[in-house]
């Protein structure tokens, strides 16, 4: 393939995109961990999105030195669930004794992540008449 021909596969595309009035910024991703609250106060910390908080930077340690802080933020649960979580992580994850830090850990994720209802789901069928196919 010549320069010329590769001249044009590069820059055809890129005078259609222009042209089209489609601009670079319209498709920048945030790639930022969403939390399950909409209140706009509410801050998260830009390396991994976890709610800036009191025992954050624990959280960031012992959590997010195994796995992504996506998991965190993609469930939600009460403080025995949150321990569930962890004596789970402790029996088949080979977490580490959590010591002292745990029931700041606790704190942490209870607080920022406690259960949520889930919207985003349509209301389960009632007294369907189902019939035989």
């Amino acid at each position: 393939m010549n320069k010329i021909h590769k001249f044009y596969i590069l820059i055809i595309p890129a005078f259609l995109l222009i042209s089209m009035g489609l601009k670079q910024e319209n498709y920048q991703v945030n790639n930022s961990p969403k939390t399950a609250f909409s209140d706009s106060t509410i801050k998260s910390d830009e390396t991994t999105g976890l709610v800036v908080s009191e025992h954050l930077n624990l959280v960031i340690a012992h959590c997010t030195a195994c796995h992504s802080s996506k998991l965190i933020t993609q469930f939600h649960t009460d403080r025995n669930g949150w321990l569930e979580k962890i004596r789970w992580m402790q029996q088949k994850q080979k977490l580490w004794d959590l010591g002292e830090a745990e029931p700041k850990i606790l704190d942490y994720l209870s607080k920022n992540y406690p259960p949520v209802e889930k919207v985003n789901r349509r209301a389960n069928l009632k007294k369907i008449d189902w019939y035989k196919l």
